[in-house]
């Protein structure tokens, strides 16, 4: 997994683009690739959108920074994924331009991205939840491509996701405390045990009417409740007793609707609780029971036609997700499209009177950029085989408007149909168990009469 980082850029936008673009760092500029503009003239192109910006702020571009565990991916995919962490983070609205640097121990991607997109000219709001956003994007496609954890800061090796989400987690003195108390709980009798066992880890105990723990080197106590709703003194004598679980944590659940049946017989929990076991088979019956209430409202009385409405499903999930991609690309054409259509009207007087002058070499001295932007956006259009007469940016935006509206309704269709899949996959999955456990005491009779 890549290690992500984004800092503004307020001044000498050429200067960074020139950087991440160098040939030395990128096989020859073999891996340089860019979107919505020309990388020879992004600096301009850039320019010229932030020119156009509806919002205050003096942030000219983004730039993001995604770095890879050393020998774990090639350049050529650490470059794919670079170009499909942009388009997300952009959404085919903002210029970018994109680089693998390969002269070091670890390949990283260089992503500069205009701070105003060239849609409606808005500003892209840099913070915290966006930051977290492009973590969440740069994991999703690490983990698909099967790659481990790259964990910033000294002495950093790979790991794979599980591992890191651990660490992650026992990070904080609170996390330490949570991961403690949930080891002990399948140990322990009572709460009283519980903080005896804590003690014997380290931990100092102060009493009370909210007990409070420290661990060896941690200035302030923590108060169990502020760990959670699971981790109050009354919720953790009922995790303890068997009757509580910890809320939407058990693996493989969802937090409403059916649940997963536990395997009871494999439960280390279960073999060392029997309030647990109890709580387990009491909690088994009301999710058979709902599994058949499933079934029987949906009409399905054989497996087979379980089997079936489940590829069924799965099938309109795939076509939702690949007519979902499909928009989304229209999309981003179509912005890049007005955008170019837009930038050649506006600078086409400036090169028209350019091709009439006398001195061409002043003229264009002083109006390169306007020029550049022209040539540039001429270039594009000819690329996207636009010829003869201009298509009405009026018309184009109409069309865009329709297209977004189109995504949105897809989008929340593949949504719905994403909740279907796993809600048949739970399904399913709590049949195979039933049918196993039926299945189980007729091979017992049959070892009994050999």
């Amino acid at each position: 997994m890549a290690v992500t980082k984004i800092k503004p850029i307020k001044s000498t936008l050429s200067k960074a683009l020139d950087y991440i673009q160098n040939p030395d760092k990128t096989d020859g500029k073999m891996l340089v690739s860019s979107f919505g503009c020309s990388y020879e003239t992004a600096d301009i192109e850039f320019g010229f959108t932030i020119s156009q910006a509806l919002d205050k702020g003096n942030n000219l571009a983004h730039h993001l920074i995604q770095s890879f565990e050393p020998g774990e991916v090639d350049y050529e995919k650490a470059h794919e994924i670079g170009r499909q962490l942009a388009d997300a983070v952009t959404k085919g609205q903002h210029e970018y331009v994109l680089t693998t640097h390969i002269d070091r121990g670890h390949i990283h991607n260089h992503i500069i991205f205009c701070a105003v997109n060239f849609v409606d000219h808005h500003k892209y709001n840099s913070n915290k939840r966006s930051y977290y956003g492009i973590r969440n994007m740069s994991d999703k496609l690490c983990r698909e491509n099967g790659l481990s954890v790259v964990i910033p800061g000294k002495g950093s090796k790979g790991k794979s996701y599980a591992e890191y989400q651990a660490d992650k987690t026992g990070t904080s003195w609170k996390g330490k405390l949570k991961i403690a108390v949930d080891a002990l709980i399948p140990q322990v009798s009572d709460f009283e045990e519980l903080l005896s066992r804590l003690q014997a880890a380290g931990y100092e105990i102060k009493p009370g009417k909210y007990v409070s723990c420290r661990a060896p080197g941690q200035e302030r106590f923590t108060r169990l409740k502020t760990l959670g709703a699971d981790y109050t003194e009354d919720a953790l004598r009922e995790r303890i007793n068997g009757t509580r679980t910890r809320a939407a944590k058990a693996p493989g659940q969802q937090k409403n609707g059916i649940n997963l049946l536990i395997d009871i017989q494999n439960s280390i929990k279960a073999q060392e609780s029997r309030g647990y076991e109890q709580w387990a088979k009491i909690h088994n019956l009301k999710q058979a029971a709902k599994t058949l209430n499933f079934l029987t409202e949906h009409k399905i009385e054989q497996y087979a036609d379980l089997t079936a409405k489940i590829a069924e499903i799965a099938a309109a999930s795939e076509q939702a997700a690949d007519s979902l991609k499909a928009v989304e690309k229209r999309l981003a054409d179509m912005a890049v499209l007005i955008k170019n259509v837009t930038t050649y009207q506006k600078t086409k007087p400036v090169y028209d009177a350019y091709r009439k002058a006398k001195n061409k070499g002043s003229y264009r001295a002083d109006h390169e950029r306007a020029i550049i932007l022209h040539e540039a956006a001429a270039k594009a259009l000819q690329a996207a085989q636009i010829g003869g007469k201009l298509p009405s940016v009026t018309v184009l935006q109409g069309e865009y408007e329709k297209l977004q509206a189109q995504k949105e309704a897809l989008y929340a269709d593949y949504g719905k149909l994403k909740k279907q899949v796993k809600e048949y996959d739970v399904i399913k999955r709590n049949i195979d168990s039933i049918l196993r456990q039926d299945k189980e005491p007729e091979r017992g009779k049959e070892t009994e009469r050999g």
